[in-house]
């Protein structure tokens, strides 16, 4: 098991290295960590845990003559953030991250972060060169919410700035801003007068967005709008298919459009509610560097709080995705595939097969006696996903069975039969088909971008 080798290792690397042990008694006294202290911890965690460590030669102690080298190339590097995305390795890694204060990554691993309701899509027109946000759906009990921001408006500047592709980031980033809506038809942006102030607050957002049943063609279809794997909504998750459980549904729509991702164990759980038949069989396979043993997850009948999991028992499942479709998401749509008919609607997916971990400055990089002297922890890729059939490295994302894009002058409405995607999935369902929209639009920038969590696919279970 991993916890046994892992404690073997470290054994031998705090009796080899030694000399990056900093953890001091401080009795009542709280020393602030000195930047060699914090990046100590950073090669330290990596030198043991990351997935490609192999591949940079940075985190091989063989690399140094001897400590003195090793603390100079520590030494050389005037931030732990620069260190840390030093030994990153591109173009594999996307993903991993380091954090200066671990509280604010633990509120947003489970849904909490600050918000003010509007989640937002930004578009670039490479025909017209239009440039500009749209709704993609507004979360209840937002400043968004009362402020009557709905899905399909469209805004091309914040606080009397135009967007562009260089700015955005700064534009949003402030807790109370003003967007300025505009019009987009024909490829063709018109600024309008109307405008809304929205502020953002500490917000937990429930991932179970929609839930529902369709009549559709003489069939009852369930349409799951999910958009985060949060552990700490599992039993609302199992809710949703308890639901479509009593409803006997025919068909599943499951829209991870949106979902940039979670849990692994959350993953695994939605998978095992899609199916049911295949308790107990593979999943997915984690391999890891070769300082651990590669672990397996099974398809199960309970989730993460005990419960049992409604299982539906299908034998195909409709996904819809898009270019933010990302990381558990993906694990999903792959790990399902060797079992059941997956019918991906939509664009390509992120192409994040890899799941992380967080990292503390503590003897075992646990939350359990942390370093009291910095909030620092690190959120590196630790392992890929395999799934049944030694599917994975799907660097350049999932492709879609049926290629449709979202239209941004007909958004629709969210879970209506008549929203373009949901609609594309239903066809299928009935045995028509779908066709793409123009590929002259790129989405380059979202607002859940510059979170924590954007993207990440992470071990909530994890054995230190």
């Amino acid at each position: 098991m991993m916890k046994n080798k892992f404690a073997l290792f470290l054994l031998i690397g705090l009796t080899t290295f030694s000399f990056l042990s900093c953890f001091d008694d401080r009795d009542d006294e709280i020393i602030p960590s000195s930047t060699k202290e914090i990046q100590n911890f950073i090669w330290r965690g990596l030198n043991i845990y990351y997935l490609y460590k192999p591949n940079v030669p940075a985190l091989q102690r063989q690399t140094y003559a001897n400590e003195t080298e090793l603390d100079n190339f520590l030494k050389s590097f005037e931030s732990p953030e620069t260190l840390f995305y030093d030994l990153i390795y591109e173009p594999e890694d996307r993903f991993s991250f380091i954090v200066s204060d671990y509280e604010v990554l633990e509120d947003a691993l489970q849904g909490t972060s600050y918000t003010n309701g509007m989640e937002y899509g930004l578009i670039r027109n490479e025909d017209s060169g239009a440039i500009f946000g749209y709704v993609r759906y507004v979360l209840p009990n937002t400043t968004a919410a009362e402020k009557g921001i709905k899905r399909g408006m469209i805004f091309n500047r914040v606080d009397g700035i135009e967007i562009t592709a260089n700015n955005y980031r700064e534009l949003f980033s402030p807790y109370t801003y003003t967007i300025g809506l505009a019009n987009y038809e024909n490829g063709n942006l018109t600024p309008l007068d109307e405008e809304y102030t929205l502020t953002k607050y500490e917000y937990t957002e429930n991932p179970v967005y929609i839930r529902k049943t369709i009549d559709h063609a003489n069939k009852k279809i369930g349409y799951l709008m999910y958009n985060g794997f949060t552990s700490n909504y599992d039993n609302e998750l199992n809710d949703a298919f308890a639901y479509f459980k009593a409803e006997n549904i025919d068909d599943l729509v499951i829209d991870l459009r949106y979902n940039g991702g979670g849990s692994v164990e959350t993953s695994n759980d939605l998978a095992s509610m899609v199916t049911g038949q295949f308790n107990g069989e593979l999943f997915t396979t984690q391999v890891y560097n070769d300082n651990f043993e590669n672990e397996e997850r099974y398809f199960n009948n309970r989730i993460s709080t005990g419960g049992t999991i409604n299982s539906l028992n299908l034998n195909k499942v409709y996904v819809i995705t898009t270019g933010s479709t990302a990381s558990a998401s993906e694990l999903l749509i792959a790990s399902l595939r060797p079992y059941i008919d997956v019918i991906q609607v939509g664009t390509t997916t992120t192409g994040k097969y890899q799941g992380s971990v967080t990292l503390y400055d503590s003897p075992n990089f646990s939350r359990t006696n942390a370093n009291i002297g910095h909030k620092y922890a690190m959120q590196p890729l630790i392992l890929k996903t395999v799934n049944a059939n030694g599917f994975t490295d799907y660097f350049n994302g999932l492709t879609p069975n049926i290629e449709i894009g979202e239209d941004y002058e007909n958004l629709g409405i969210l879970g209506e039969p008549t929203e373009p995607l949901l609609q594309a999935a239903l066809n299928q369902a009935e045995g028509r088909f779908a066709y793409p929209l123009s590929d002259h639009i790129i989405e380059f920038g979202e607002s859940n971008e510059n979170t924590p969590t954007h993207q990440k696919m992470y071990i909530d279970d994890f054995d230190y």
